[in-house]
């Protein structure tokens, strides 16, 4: 008798565990990396040369 409780109870929690079936797949984003054009060197002159240009417009005056 004790070993037909058992088993109707590993039964019943068995069933379930398994109730909600398995989740569906879920397919991930494939990543795209954007490539950047190589910086020119002129980028980094041109607010030095614009405070340059004020300044000597201010000592002009």
């Amino acid at each position: 008798m004790k070993k037909l409780a058992l088993a109707a109870a590993l039964s019943v929690a068995a069933t379930h565990a398994f109730a909600g079936g398995t989740a569906q797949p879920v397919m991930e984003a494939p990543v795209v990396v954007e490539e950047t054009s190589a910086a020119s060197s002129n980028d980094g002159i041109v607010v030095p040369l614009m405070l340059l240009l004020i300044a000597a417009a201010v000592a002009a005056k």
